[in-house]
């Protein structure tokens, strides 16, 4: 876009001759090129996003101006390429089909054959970052040509994936690569996902509210400033022959909810939210001084990176203010400090524009006015222009190269954000000579690091007020509303769902001005919910004493005299637990030890091959969100107590968290057959509920570990030599082992039993042994005025069996 480089903001510098005085190494970027198609083209040709890529990178190679591309080519030494959406997220799949070494693909149909291979970590971060990352090895000589590129094909690959004749984009390269992986950690979580929180508009409108919270502003109001910022955006894309939407829009156009710019996640319609339907590619080349003279670039062609900063923000629920984005202004102040300018010797900006908090907070942060002059957007922004998956900041980096060669000395600042407002980078460019300067973004991230965080637990009850929320929109029309809150009781933050059919509160999310609204809060194994009142949530969640039922449908249930028999239901799934047999589970052992008439419980599973393989990853793969109770893996690995013996009638394989429900019992017994194991880290998880604390507290740590580490298996008599079986029975006579084990037990004062699992429970945390003795406990007080105390002494004393009440 054309700003003015009079005096005052963006007062061009002369460049002057400084190059010859330049260090060899010093870095420069010397080429860019853009590509990209829409499906409604008339040239349309069902590019992969390797050829995108690889179109963008020929153009970059040849925009160089060194007069030969080939030898340009050759001498590229590392190529890195920034992934793509179809391998960015755990059981992305690509519809059809995709390289299996991406950044060799690319260099390969141009001519390059680097030495090394690079696919970025996920995150609109990644373009800037991969700059700053290769001016500085550029720098130390460890490199003297790198080929950076990206590219999405998501319109095509959806427009085809269903069609007859559709492409195939699979291709088989090998060679080496270095796949930094997805460097998701932090951005999702069980929490976040618990609560509807799956994808970017959920998450960025609980900042877009907080906000708006913050400023006091109207619904009206704050639709209008959204409008505002991204109106001139869109004249900048309708202009941009890249662009994905090229379409010049009002400000009311944008924010004004029709059937075809329908809400998404409350304040977002359609229309301002970034657009992953594109076809587009983007590449850069960079060199040393050294190599672009060599090479024969033109002096007028190099742009120099003359500030940078990488930074990251702390995790969603873990930050002081959900309004606010410090990460990010600290990385602009940072670049611009390194660069040794101030905000209004930038001459043009690219800012991240995902959403429209994205470029808000920054505005916020640095003073810089949503109307500045200058401009905000060099492409169009993505919304617009087209988020282009994570490489949307290469396409504002070539925009930016491109504007600076046409007004020498002036600087350009790109600012790239990835995740959820998660991590930023940051580089300030212009033609002007400079040495490499390294940057102090170390410093920067430990003084971030160092600020307080509010507490936030993940099982919220009691009385909250919120302090931001959205509401997501199906296309249906459904509702499902989100608050984050902070207790009364303590302060700390959670999040939660609003029930579905509580319309009084949906209402109030959807149309009112919910931040700092008191409600209710209540934590379930599958979420926290939240109601306006404590009478509403009795209403929709009503109390239910604990008690067995006839019948339930993935567990049967026996009682004979003081012992209940419970089994795990599912031979077909080996007995695995998914969502709802954990809640019966859960249920049925609330009723356990809550009935004064049940004194032990058997614990087994139907048929002779498991006794339980923990987890249905079954029900998993089948894209269903896992959940547990409260209480845990069939509703006792999370129990802090079990206030009655539980005995576990292992018949068969106890694997993964099958065995951490049998060590959360009290006592084992176990047939011939039973074989034991965690065996998470064959499918990619770790035992958390409970294996890997106790399994080496119960066996020698050296064989827990080899069992954690490898999943190796231990049959019956080896877990009893290391004392994690009580006892072994013949084959097929797990549950028979374990009656003649409670006979044992009930033989014993219920109330004995009972006082010596509660002692046992208060004095399991103090290591000293002497400490431990004299623990101070009810429970002798309670055994001094107990019946079943009396009756055991003169049972004793009148030689007869004692007849115990359970009191």
């Amino acid at each position: 876009m054309t700003v003015s480089s009079n005096a005052g903001p963006g007062t061009a510098r002369q460049p002057g001759n400084a190059s010859a005085e330049l260090d060899p190494r010093t870095p420069v970027l010397v080429g860019v090129g853009q590509s990209a198609e829409r499906i409604d083209d008339a040239d349309y040709r069902r590019r992969s996003a390797v050829e995108l890529a690889a179109d963008a990178a020929r153009t970059a190679i040849a925009d160089t101006a060194a007069g030969d591309d080939a030898a340009v080519a050759a001498a590229v030494d590392t190529v890195a390429g920034i992934r793509q959406f179809e391998h960015s997220m755990p059981g992305a799949f690509p519809p059809l089909g995709s390289s299996d070494n991406y950044p060799r693909s690319v260099a390969g149909r141009v001519g390059a054959d680097p030495g090394r291979a690079i696919l970025e970590v996920v995150g609109g971060q990644g373009p800037q970052h991969l700059v700053n990352e290769f001016a500085a090895t550029i720098a130390a000589g460890e490199s003297e040509v790198a080929l950076l590129f990206g590219s999405e094909a998501i319109s095509t690959v959806q427009h085809l994936a269903s069609a007859d004749d559709k492409p195939d984009f699979t291709e088989h390269v090998g060679g080496q690569l270095e796949d930094r992986g997805r460097g998701l950690q932090g951005l999702m979580t069980q929490e976040l996902l618990a609560a509807g929180l799956a994808d970017p508009p959920s998450q960025y409108a609980l900042f877009e509210n907080a906000r708006r919270a913050r400023l006091k502003a109207s619904r009206e109001e704050y639709a209008r400033a959204m409008g505002e910022l991204f109106a001139p955006f869109t004249t900048v894309a309708a202009r941009n022959p890249f662009a994905a939407a090229p379409v010049r829009r009002s400000a009311s156009e944008l924010t004004t909810v029709t059937e075809s710019n329908r809400m998404i996640a409350d304040p977002y319609p359609r229309y301002v939210v970034s657009r992953d339907k594109v076809n587009q590619g983007a590449a850069m080349l960079m060199m040393s001084v050294a190599a672009a003279q060599r090479l024969g670039v033109p002096r007028e062609r190099w742009v120099f990176l003359h500030g940078h900063a990488d930074v990251r923000e702390r995790d969603l629920m873990d930050r002081p203010d959900l309004s606010a984005y410090p990460a990010a202004v600290a990385a602009v102040r940072h670049a611009l400090d390194v660069a040794g300018i101030g905000l209004d010797e930038v001459s043009a900006f690219d800012l991240y524009s995902c959403f429209p908090v994205a470029v808000f907070a920054l505005c916020d942060g640095l003073g810089l006015a949503p109307d500045d002059a200058r401009g905000l957007t060099l492409t169009g922004g993505l919304p617009f222009f087209g988020g282009a998956g994570n490489n949307y900041s290469m396409h504002a980096i070539a925009e930016a190269v491109t504007l600076l060669r046409e007004r020498p000395g002036e600087y350009g600042l790109v600012g790239a954000n990835g995740g959820m407002l998660s991590k930023y980078s940051v580089g300030v460019y212009s033609t002007a000579p400079t040495p490499w300067r390294a940057d102090g973004s170390a410093r920067v991230q430990a003084e971030l690091d160092a600020a307080e965080t509010p507490g936030h637990t993940r099982h919220a009850d009691g009385w909250a007020t919120i302090e931001t929320f959205t509401v997501l929109y199906g296309r249906s029309g459904s509702r499902t509303g989100v608050v984050v809150g902070r207790l009364e009781s303590d302060g700390t933050r959670f999040v939660a769902k609003a029930e579905r059919g509580d319309d009084e509160l949906l209402d109030l999310l959807a149309t009112g001005d919910p931040v700092g609204t008191r409600v209710f809060a209540r934590s379930f194994g599958y979420g926290n919910r939240v109601t306006l009142t404590e009478e509403r949530m009795a209403e929709l969640h009503p109390y239910r004493a604990p008690a067995l039922r006839d019948g339930y449908e993935h567990v049967l249930v026996r009682r004979d005299g003081h012992v209940l028999e419970v089994t795990i239901n599912r031979p077909e799934a080996r007995n695995s637990l998914h969502p709802d047999a954990n809640a019966e589970l859960d249920e049925i052992f609330d009723a356990y030890f809550a009935d004064p008439d049940l004194w032990v419980a058997i614990l087994t599973g139907a048929g002779d091959k498991a006794f339980s393989a923990g987890n249905d990853l079954s029900y998993t793969a089948s894209g269903n969100l896992p959940w547990t109770p409260k209480n845990g893996f069939a509703g006792l690995t999370n129990r802090a107590h079990l206030p009655k013996p539980v005995i576990a009638a292992v018949n068969g394989f106890a694997m993964g968290g099958g065995l951490e429900i049998a060590m959360a019992c009290h006592l084992i017994v176990a047939d011939e057959t039973a074989r034991f194991a965690l065996s998470e880290v064959k499918v990619g998880l770790i035992a958390a509920a409970g294996g890997l604390v106790r399994l080496p507290r119960t066996i020698p740590p050296m064989l827990a570990n080899e069992m954690i580490l490898t999943g190796k298996r231990i049959d019956a008599h080896e877990a009893a030599r290391h004392g994690l079986v009580n006892r072994v029975v013949e084959a097929g006579t797990a549950v028979e082992g374990a009656r003649a084990l409670a006979e044992e037990i009930l033989a014993g004062s219920p109330t004995s039993v009972r006082a010596s699992l509660r002692f046992m429970a208060e004095t399991a945390g103090i290591a000293d042994t002497v400490e431990a003795v004299n623990h101070p406990s009810s429970v002798m007080d309670h055994l001094l005025v107990a019946e079943d105390t009396t009756e055991g002494i003169m049972a004793f004393a009148q030689k007869r069996t004692p007849q115990w009440k359970n009191r």
